[in-house]
């Protein structure tokens, strides 16, 4: 299996993960590392729409981290 593969596979299950679990911040940061896989193993592949739409994904869930963190102080 290729590495990229792995990283792909590591990424899905960061953000399954993430869906199951209740605590948000770490919800954003399992969102945001499985993101980065997924975009790694998205450029790998050389799709386009793949590739932009990952980087939304981790860009939202990057913001959403900030404004949580922003909303506890």
């Amino acid at each position: 299996m290729s590495i990229f593969k792995m990283i792909g596979a590591v990424g899905l299950l960061l953000i399954s993960a993430g869906i199951i679990n209740k605590n948000r911040r770490t919800q954003d940061l399992m969102y945001i590392v499985g993101g980065v896989c997924l975009e790694i193993y998205s450029i790998y592949l050389s799709d386009l729409i793949f590739i932009i739409l990952q980087i939304i994904f981790t860009v939202s869930a990057i913001y959403d981290l900030i404004k949580l963190k922003h909303s506890e102080k």
